[in-house]
């Protein structure tokens, strides 16, 4: 659709809302009692345009992961943020100690918040009312299809932080059915069911090549294959990914950091994305300002340095001969541990002494650097001795034009084409074994990382421990990492133990690398119950089919 379009429906269908809805948006009664489906005009349902303005406003709801003040990696291993007041920094968070009473997602911006409810029930409004209007069947069919995915995300949200969740595909009306609209707990497996039967069915009504940020064939096959990848569902993840590979046309961007500087449908690696039309905080992104090195040229700040990669992330970048430093054969110097890296390190992080924007950025301690690492979390440069450089252009101008001026125009990729390779790659091994369409999966991403193919003859486990760090380091900062250690069941591994940077001083002329533990990081994963997350206590003191169904050990 076109941008201009797009902003113009986005704005209208804010007036409607505002006329329509005023008493709908209390945010602790995530099933309104009071009918939304209900306008003043009734030709909303018999006219494209004005429907399409519904529709519009759900694809508004998707996540908007290029304005949080932080990524969802620095929940995990990954990253640490570089101010303390984020979700991640809080001890709740960082102690595994959430509550049905204090769980908060914060600056994630509520992306796997019970509130999804909300944007459901606006699917099951636009379906209940779409497929009995007069409208062209050719149009139902196509918009029904795109609403039946955009639902099926949403319940994927959910059902990946707190399990079966009730499924609800009918529009509540507390004034007709009473406290008949509060419904039960689905299971696991049943919610996992209905996501992929939706995807499955929605797939042939859908274009595989859509409109500019539109759910596509692609939309729907990729979340059916990440769903089964999740559940372990090995052979169907394998199948799902395979689909994509084989019928729609994907590939792998050329260059792998330009990537995530794409705006709309130029890529051909796109498959599900968000778009920005920079501007406004309505519309735009501000990425830079928040994610990137916290100072530039003359100690001004440009950023406000909210993801610092860890070290334990840095260490599995490979060699550029495709080798990972563990291997004594691989070449790796500890005395100079940036040279020789695989091309995704330098087009991921910014470390010590590279370049950024317009500077040289120095985190070494002793030279009067404001970026030099803050081993006492004082302000907000760098607390592990590395910063961000995915995602982020330094083509704009940086500071407050930024971070207030949402002036980041390229897109937030919810999910991708390497991404379907990784998943293809990982559930064909665990099915089959590594047979010659694993090797020829992974061989595509580290072809384009300029790195070497991987040697024959390995064994099934060799291949998931190499597929692992692959994914590791080709989705960084993609919000991926969490759900990788919770569906590999290794969060109270990786989490259970301190996270660490990087300090460097200069003695006698040499530089000394010394690695440390994070300040003030501790982290807590309790195996028995953070596997899923707590569901609020409102939604169950709301709803009695919930009393007494709340996650294990909560």
């Amino acid at each position: 659709m076109n941008k201009l379009k797009t902003l113009k429906y986005a704005l209208a269908f804010s007036l409607l809302s505002t006329y329509s809805f005023q008493s709908c948006q209390k945010p602790d009664t995530l099933l309104e009692v009071e009918p939304r489906d209900r306008f003043s005009d009734g030709n909303v349902w018999t006219d494209k345009g004005a429907a399409d303005l519904f529709l519009n406003d759900i694809y508004k709801n998707l996540p908007s992961g290029n304005t949080w003040t932080e990524t969802f990696d620095n929940w995990s291993d990954n990253s640490v943020c570089g101010f303390g007041w984020v979700s991640s920094r809080k001890q709740e968070v960082l102690q595994g100690m959430y509550t049905p009473n204090n769980l908060s997602f914060g600056e994630i911006g509520g992306m796997y918040n019970w509130g999804n409810y909300n944007i459901i029930r606006k699917c099951n409004i636009f379906i209940k009312n779409i497929e009995t209007s007069p409208l062209p069947e050719e149009y139902k069919k196509l918009r029904v299809a795109e609403v039946r995915v955009l639902r099926a995300y949403f319940y994927h949200l959910l059902w990946m932080a707190y399990g079966g969740v009730p499924i609800i595909t009918d529009v509540l009306n507390s004034a007709q059915q009473g406290d008949d609209i509060f419904r039960p707990r689905n299971t696991f497996d049943e919610t996992l069911a209905f996501i992929t039967k939706e995807c499955a069915e929605a797939y042939a009504d859908l274009p595989a090549t859509p409109a500019s940020g539109r759910m596509s064939k692609g939309s729907a096959m990729v979340i059916k294959g990440w769903c089964e990848l999740f559940a372990n569902k090995w052979a169907d993840a394998a199948a799902s990914n395979k689909k994509i590979m084989d019928e729609l046309p994907y590939d792998l961007h050329p260059q792998y950091g330009a990537f995530f500087l794409t705006k709309g449908n130029e890529s051909k690696e796109s498959i599900m994305y968000k778009e920005y039309i920079p501007g406004s905080s309505a519309t735009g992104g501000n990425i830079e300002g928040i994610f990137g090195p916290t100072f530039t040229a003359s100690g001004a700040e440009t950023s406000w340095g909210a993801v610092n990669p860890t070290q334990e992330l840095v260490d599995d970048y490979a060699m550029d001969n495709g080798k990972p430093i563990t291997d004594p054969t691989s070449g790796y110097n500890p005395q100079y541990p940036y040279k020789n890296r695989e091309k995704r390190f330098y087009e991921s992080i910014v470390y010590d002494g590279s370049f950024w924007y317009n500077d040289n950025i120095f985190t070494r301690q002793g030279i009067g650097s404001k970026n030099e690492i803050d081993l006492a979390d004082k302000d907000d440069a760098t607390q592990t001795g590395y910063y961000l450089r995915k995602r982020l252009s330094d083509k704009i101008t940086l500071g407050a034009p930024s971070w207030d001026g949402y002036t980041s125009p390229q897109n937030y990729s919810f999910f991708r084409f390497g991404e379907v390779l990784l998943n293809y790659a990982e559930a064909q091994n665990e099915a089959v074994g590594p047979d010659g369409s694993v090797y020829a999966a992974i061989n595509r991403i580290r072809k384009r990382a300029d790195i070497p193919d991987l040697k024959a003859g390995l064994s099934k486990d060799a291949m998931r421990e190499i597929i692992r760090r692959e994914r590791r380091v080709e989705l960084a900062f993609e919000d991926k990492r969490w759900w990788d250690l919770i569906r590999w069941r290794i969060a109270e591994v990786n989490l259970n133990k301190p996270m660490h940077g990087i300090a460097i001083k200069e003695e006698n002329g040499v530089l000394k690398y010394n690695k440390i533990q994070v300040f003030g990081l501790p982290r807590k994963f309790d195996a028995s119950k953070n596997y899923l997350f707590p569901i609020p206590q409102s939604v169950i003191d709301q709803n009695k089919n919930l009393k007494g169904h709340q996650n294990p050990n909560y």
